[in-house]
């Protein structure tokens, strides 16, 4: 779930700006842990060399997650994240969770992680304690990483406090570090023959890109570093996992997460 996006802001108070130092520092403090490159065992299936033996597991990416959070229109404050994980080879479903909560946290913009990763972390502490064979090798976020106001998105956030490689994922491209919409545009069209555009602020830092992932797709996905991987081996997984414009892993998990909404609507009154 991106930024801004099915989120009702919390009016400036003494208790939001207390939510926010508090949430500055505990951000600054994982910020210090993140990892921008490449820190796997595993290989792209491009990359395998021939040659069989052992550690398929270990020396070739074949399970990739992904995760998604829903808002009941009902009531904004009844969430469903979900947990999707692919066979990167045929980018069918081996499993899937879900966890229907009322969130008792205030959306805070540019905190958004701490209202939605621990529903996520939940769902991937309870898999890693089931030692399930499927656990992801790598994590799609539907949100942002690097390419965040503060640059440490819910992709990071995740990606730090579950030790896993993220990537982060956004639908629409929210004003960071002047990279603005309009800006963002004039770019794709100065570029329309390219499929990836690099997203280059103010700073000079490349903060991410824009991907036109399939063929006659107009509306580009934006791709940023979450955790444990580098930009060039998130964008070369990313176009793996694309069907259609959003990755499936993504797109699976936002399917599912509205789907299981419809199904069960209400939560008990003591979660």
């Amino acid at each position: 779930m991106e930024e801004m996006h099915n989120q009702t802001e919390v009016p400036e108070t003494s208790s939001s700006r207390d939510h926010q130092s508090n949430w500055i520092e505990a951000q600054d403090a994982l910020k210090r842990k993140l990892v921008t490159e490449d820190d796997f065992t595993w290989k792209l299936p491009s990359e395998q060399t021939g040659g069989g033996g052992g550690g398929d597991r270990k020396g070739v990416l074949k399970y990739v997650g992904g995760v998604d959070i829903s808002f009941s229109k009902e009531d904004p404050s009844i969430a469903c994240g979900t947990l999707v994980v692919l066979d990167l080879q045929s980018l069918n479903i081996v499993y899937d969770d879900y966890s229907v909560v009322r969130l008792q946290i205030p959306y805070i913009p540019g905190f958004l992680a701490f209202r939605e990763a621990p529903i996520l972390l939940g769902l991937l502490k309870k898999m890693k304690e089931d030692t399930h064979p499927f656990y992801p090798q790598l994590l799609m976020v539907d949100g942002n990483g690097l390419l965040h106001p503060r640059g440490f998105g819910l992709a990071c956030h995740l990606g730090v406090l579950a030790d896993i490689p993220t990537i982060g994922v956004g639908k629409n491209l929210h004003h960071v570090d002047g990279l603005s919409q309009l800006r963002v545009r004039e770019l794709l069209k100065d570029a329309a023959c390219k499929e990836v555009v690099d997203l280059i602020g103010n700073s000079g830092h490349t903060l991410g890109v824009a991907v036109k992932s399939t063929i006659g797709v107009l509306k580009p996905i934006f791709i940023s570093v979450g955790h444990r991987i580098s930009l060039a081996t998130a964008i070369k997984v990313v176009k793996l996992t694309c069907k259609y414009r959003v990755p499936e892993p993504i797109r699976q998990a936002d399917i599912r997460s509205r789907d299981y909404l419809r199904r069960y609507p209400f939560i008990d009154s003591n979660s």
